[in-house]
C-alpha cells in the first residue's frame, strides 16, 4: 500500500531581524547630555565607524533605517540628536538656551569622541545631512574625520537659491520665524514646514547664517582660535539632487569655498536616473530611496575620486 498520510509542511524560517539600536548618552565638554543610538556592525567590521549628524530640525529616528543598513554592511554607526531637539530636548523648549554654533563646537565634537572611544578606531566617517555637514570648520577634532560625506550639504545661502524659493526662505527664516520667536519663546519652524521646532537662538542664527552666506564662518569670523575652516584637509564628497531647492550648485559651492584646503567631489544627482520622481532635500534617507544608498556607501569607503578645488 501507498502511505497517503499527509506530511507537515516545514515550518517557515523565523524572519531575520536586526538587533535593536543601543541607547547611548553623549556628554559634551560643557556638561550637556545628548541622547544617541548605536548600531553595531554586522559581519566583517570595516575599520571606519560612521557618525550620522542630522539636518536642522530633523530627529535622529529619521536616519535609523539608513544607519541599520550601514551596520549590515559592516560599519559601526551612531546617530544622535543635537541639544534642544528630539531625544536631547531635556527641558521646555521655550527659553531653551541652545545655540546653533554649539551644535558644532560642542555636540559634534563630543559625538566624534564617543564613536571613536566606543569603536576603538582613530578616525571615523562623518555622514552629515545638510547642517550636519556644514560645521566641520568649527571642530577642533576635525582631523579625526577621515572623510566627510555631505548629503544635501551646502550653506543654504539665500543668494544661491532659485528666486521663488529664496523669497519664501527669506520670509520664513528671515522675518516670520524671528517674529514668532519673540512671542513663543522658541522658533516655531514646524509652522513653516522647516522641520521640528527649535530653540530660539538656533532658529535666529539659522536665518542669519543663511542670509549672510558662508554658514558657520559667521560664528567664528572674529574668533580665530575657534575657526578651523582653513585647516580642514578632510576629503569631502557632496551629494545634492537637481530638485533640491536648498542645496543648489551655487550653495554647494558656497560651502566648499569656506574649506579651501579640503579636496572634494560633488555629485549632482538626477532623480530620474535612479528611477525616482523626487529626492529633494530629505529623501536620501527614506526606505523608498534605498537604491541610492550603495553610492553613498562607496563614498563612505573612499571609493569615489576626489578633485581638488
Amino acid at each position: 500500500m501507498t502511505d497517503r498520510t499527509p506530511t507537515a509542511a516545514p515550518a517557515p524560517a523565523a524572519p531575520v531581524t536586526a538587533p535593536a539600536p543601543e541607547p547611548m548618552t553623549v556628554t559634551c565638554a560643557d556638561g550637556q547630555r545628548l541622547q544617541a543610538h548605536w548600531f553595531g556592525a554586522r559581519g566583517e567590521v570595516h575599520p571606519h565607524p560612521v557618525l550620522i549628524s542630522p539636518a536642522t530640525g530633523v530627529r535622529q529616528q529619521f536616519y535609523w533605517r539608513f544607519a541599520d543598513w550601514l551596520a549590515s554592511q559592516g560599519h559601526h554607526v551612531m546617530v544622535f540628536d543635537y541639544r534642544g531637539i528630539g531625544l536631547s530636548l531635556d527641558r521646555p523648549l521655550a527659553g531653551h538656551p541652545a545655540q546653533l554654533v554649539e551644535w558644532g563646537q560642542q555636540d559634534q565634537v563630543a559625538a566624534i569622541q564617543v564613536v571613536l572611544q566606543r569603536s576603538g578606531a582613530t578616525q571615523l566617517v562623518l555622514v552629515g545631512h545638510s547642517a550636519g555637514a556644514q560645521m566641520i570648520g568649527l571642530l577642533p577634532n576635525h582631523h579625526r574625520v577621515a572623510r566627510l560625506v555631505g548629503m544635501a550639504a551646502s550653506t543654504g545661502w539665500f543668494g544661491g537659491m532659485r528666486p521663488a524659493f529664496a523669497l519664501k526662505a527669506k520670509l520664513g527664516l528671515g522675518v516670520l520665524v524671528p517674529l514668532a520667536t519673540v512671542f513663543k519663546g522658541y522658533a516655531p519652524t514646524s509652522w513653516f514646514g522647516l522641520g521640528e521646532n527649535l530653540p530660539a537662538a538656533v532658529g535666529r542664527q539659522w536665518g542669519q547664517w543663511c542670509a549672510a552666506g558662508g554658514y558657520a564662518t559667521n560664528a567664528v569670523r572674529h574668533h580665530g582660535a575657534a575657526d578651523f575652516h582653513a585647516d580642514v584637509t578632510t576629503p569631502i564628497t557632496v551629494f545634492h539632487a537637481t530638485d533640491d531647492d536648498i542645496a543648489t550648485s551655487a550653495t554647494v559651492k558656497d560651502l566648499l569655498r569656506t574649506l579651501p584646503a579640503a579636496p572634494y567631489t560633488v555629485h549632482t544627482v538626477h532623480p530620474a536616473d535612479h528611477g525616482l520622481r523626487h529626492i529633494g532635500h530629505l529623501d536620501w534617507f527614506r526606505q523608498s530611496h534605498r537604491g541610492l544608498w550603495p553610492m553613498v556607501l562607496a563614498a563612505v569607503r573612499g571609493q569615489a575620486s576626489q578633485t581638488a578645488a
